[in-house]
């Protein structure tokens, strides 16, 4: 038997420190930043409950999986594999959910509806929801973090929230059943069974399906927490052995000092995950700073004559190819677009979910300033925000350089607040929205739910 398989595999370590850490309580502000993003979940699912896409997840996972005990949010009920794809689907077909920066990655899409549909199915708490919420939370940015994606290198070609969101989301389900360490090993390995995230949706243009890629995982962890319930046995050597997770995807397995970042709570990752301000792609919120920036320095659109934007390698993805991101053919397509988000901003401000909607695509203001971007691949590319120049070329032949603050980007409690009202009262339900954030606040997320009751059609 050789050394690393005599070596305690990397899942139950994982295991057994998130274990450790549940039995001895979780610090208060971990849990007040987790009903912070479950506040925020909530909102954005609300509002995407209007969409198309909702509708077409929804009859297609109707079919699938039919009835059953678990809230749809914003209305319904459905079996728990199709509740978890569908509620993760919600509260990313807008691209308005939270992100680790670092990791690159959106840990509430994933994890709050695995955590949410086995809770409801096992009649956990609220108070066992958000635990397991947390925890599982805090693995997926851990992943994140060792892998500390760039434009190209490993993790670059995957989309991590998909990739790692199997097994976070295997856990989240797997902790609100109550299962103990080898069953959250085994449900970890047989998320790791289902996994894919190939980013195609992303660099290719023309596909809706961007929108609901983080439901796979969700709905899949949960699939393999039944399994692992039910006395089906998981791959033990899910993440690190010779055909492991970072083997196969991410090219090499993990190093000591990776190995134990992971497991390491004197600091807790999930503590970075930040809201977005804005509906669109994070990688396009530099350049939207940048533009609104422009727009407060009194630059008109009409004044402006050619826009030269610095990307990085990470940011270059989001352009290519160019004639496709100026002028997209579908809103998925113009919210990954730097381009396109750019010209929006500079055109008509900050983007909001009443504005930025199909027929922004069309705005000719927006499409003719859009065709006068140009790009320049010469910023250096490292995990976390990409740094964003932008050169404004005035038609007086004044040129004139804004960069992107990362200050800009924040989203405080009160902001988020009027985010979640905003949600709310996009998705018809606005009269609810103050009892539902002061039942979220309170850590009663199943009344938040129930308050949450979006007219439909």
């Amino acid at each position: 038997m050789s050394k690393e398989e005599a070596a305690a595999p990397l899942s139950g370590i994982l295991v057994d420190a998130l274990l450790r850490q549940l039995a001895a309580g979780l610090p208060e502000n971990v849990l007040a930043k987790t009903r912070l993003h479950l506040a925020d979940a909530l909102g954005i699912a609300v509002a995407a409950r209007a969409t198309i896409y909702a509708r077409q997840v929804e009859e297609a996972q109707a079919r699938l999986a039919g009835p059953g005990p678990c809230s749809l949010i914003g209305a319904g009920q459905a079996a728990p594999l199709a509740a978890a794809f569908a509620n993760s689907a919600l509260i990313h077909i807008l691209d308005y959910d939270d992100i680790h920066d670092v990791g690159r990655l959106h840990p509430g899409t994933v994890v709050v509806p695995a955590a949410l549909a086995a809770a409801e199915l096992a009649g956990a708490s609220d108070e066992s929801l958000a635990a397991a919420v947390a925890l599982s939370s805090e693995l997926m940015c851990r992943l994140g973090t060792v892998c500390a994606p760039k434009g190209d290198g490993p993790g670059s070609e995957w989309f991590l929230t998909q990739l790692f969101g199997y097994v976070a989301a295997s856990v989240a389900a797997g902790i609100a059943l109550g299962l103990d360490c080898d069953g959250l090993v085994s449900a970890i390995g047989l998320a790791y069974m289902q996994a894919a995230g190939g980013k195609q949706s992303g660099f290719g243009t023309g596909s809706t399906a961007r929108s609901i890629y983080p439901a796979f995982a969700a709905q899949a962890g949960v699939q393999a927490a039944l399994l692992a319930r039910a006395g089906m046995s998981g791959p033990a050597g899910a993440l690190d052995g010779a055909a492991g997770l970072f083997r196969i995807y991410l090219g090499s397995g993990l190093t000591a000092r990776q190995v134990s970042a992971l497991t390491d709570f004197s600091r807790w990752h999930s503590l970075e995950v930040q809201v977005k301000p804005w509906p669109c792609c994070r990688l396009s919120h530099p350049y939207v700073a940048a533009a609104i920036e422009a727009r407060n320095r009194g630059f008109a659109v009409d004044g402006i004559a050619h826009v030269l934007v610095s990307v990085n390698a990470s940011a270059a993805r989001l352009c290519s190819p160019l004639p496709q991101r100026r002028r997209p053919q579908t809103l998925q397509d113009a919210k990954y677009s730097i381009p396109f988000m750019t010209a929006y901003a500079l055109v008509r401000g900050a983007p909001t979910l009443g504005e930025l909607n199909e027929t922004a695509i069309t705005d000719p203001r927006i499409l003719e300033l859009a065709a006068r971007i140009e790009l320049r691949e010469d910023l250096p590319d490292s995990p976390g925000h990409p740094p964003a120049v932008l050169a404004l070329r005035c038609s007086d032949g004044t040129t004139h350089r804004i960069e992107f603050q990362a200050a800009d980007l924040d989203v405080g409690v009160q902001a988020l607040q009027r985010k979640f009202d905003d949600c709310f009262n996009f998705g018809g339900c606005g009269v609810a929205a103050p009892e539902a954030w002061s039942a979220v606040m309170a850590g009663q997320l199943r009344q938040a739910l129930a308050l949450a009751r979006v007219p439909m059609a």
